[in-house]
């Protein structure tokens, strides 16, 4: 694994080389059938906290690699590989944060090796799909490989990127919800006009609980959605429903128990300038949850107004009812602006406020500061 990293390192250069002379160009087509992308990101948070024994105030940085790439030997049917590397782990660093959730939501070094216990390394996903068209506003996709539930579930306009919009873990995706990512599953997705539904299975490696309460399982989720065009722009209403196999600890540990949650989404275009967005989320507290329900939501501005259309500002906020353990409840506030510098490469400033309000005991707080640097191709 070491000389794999170092080889990673010892390309990138050659990466951002290869970037700078892409021009405006997204992503570099090798041929009207294979193209490759990715994105490189690398970030530094501070956090400043109070009520958190044995945690200090500290800085940390962080990098993420991910390059994709897409064969397409016919307009219906695709192939897709991406893979990930990471160089350090920033503030979600074992010991360093006292906080539940995530920083930065990122797959970051540790996250991409022994993916779900399968003892596979850097390999994210890798799918097969293939697109039935049955009229010129109705398709139906079938996909199945390696996938991320993320890609097809909950998404959201203004709060679903971790590279580009919010970092935060909960703003980026429903924290109370199992969405899994990075294994054996397929999906299927269905649409027709403004109407949508999904479907997503996977077969995940490990629930991600330690010694004897760690076992595999299996994840099932639907999304109804619908894609409005007003007056105002586009929005996106969309609602999902999992359910995961009997494999979760009870809170006493004793038994195994499902899981099920129920995701709402909405994001709405509010002229030219702004956008709107929601996010709620619930789950049942049959097993041992941190999160029992999630609220949140948030605002997007353009920077039309002073003459950069593609910079953004992003407020967001989420409040988090504690489940079966130890938290009662959180509170997350973030915002940031984002600076695009061309086609490619932007950098965004970043405020987060964190408050973890447990049952007994310390209650930690405070304020994390970032910066983040990313280039897309």
């Amino acid at each position: 694994m070491r000389t794999i990293k170092i080889l990673g390192l010892a390309i990138l250069p050659s990466v951002i080389q290869i970037l700078l002379s892409a021009g405006s160009s997204l992503s570099y087509e090798i041929n009207d059938k294979l193209s490759i992308g990715g994105i490189i990101a690398g970030a530094w948070q501070y956090q400043g906290i109070g009520d958190a024994p044995g945690f200090d105030s500290q800085g940390r940085g962080a990098m993420a690699f991910q390059p994709e790439v897409s064969f397409t030997p016919t307009r219906n049917d695709e192939l897709f590989a991406k893979f990930g590397f990471g160089a350090g782990n920033g503030l979600m660093a074992k010991g360093k944060s006292p906080f539940i959730l995530w920083t930065w939501a990122a797959d970051l070094e540790d996250d991409c090796k022994n993916i779900n216990g399968r003892n596979r390394d850097y390999l994210l996903t890798a799918w097969y799909k293939h697109t039935f068209e049955l009229s010129e506003d109705h398709t139906l996709g079938l996909t199945g490989g390696i996938i991320d539930a993320t890609d097809y579930l909950g998404e959201n306009a203004f709060a679903n990127d971790e590279f580009t919009q919010f970092m935060n873990q909960v703003l980026t995706n429903s924290a109370q919800a199992f969405l899994p990512s990075y294994d054996v599953g397929g999906a299927i997705e269905w649409k027709m006009g403004k109407f949508s539904v999904k479907g997503v299975g996977m077969a995940m490696g490990t629930n991600g609980w330690e010694g004897r309460l760690d076992q595999p399982y299996n994840a099932y989720f639907m999304q109804v959605g619908y894609a409005a065009d007003t007056g105002l722009g586009q929005g996106n209403y969309r609602l999902v429903v999992g359910m995961s196999s009997d494999a979760y600890p009870n809170p006493e540990g004793t038994h195994m128990e499902r899981r099920r949650c129920a995701i709402a989404s909405f994001d709405q275009q509010l002229g030219k300038i702004f956008g709107a967005w929601l996010r709620f989320g619930w789950q049942d507290d049959a097993a041992a949850i941190d999160y029992k329900s999630i609220y949140s939501g948030g605002l997007n501005i353009k920077g039309t107004p002073w003459g950069r259309p593609c910079d953004t500002i992003g407020i967001g906020y989420a409040h988090l009812n504690g489940g079966n353990q130890d938290v009662d409840h959180s509170h997350v506030f973030e915002t940031y602006v984002r600076v695009a510098l061309n086609d490619i490469f932007a950098i965004t400033g970043d405020v987060q406020y964190m408050e973890d309000a447990m049952k007994a005991g310390d209650s930690p707080n405070g304020w994390i500061f970032g910066l983040r640097a990313t280039a897309e191709f």
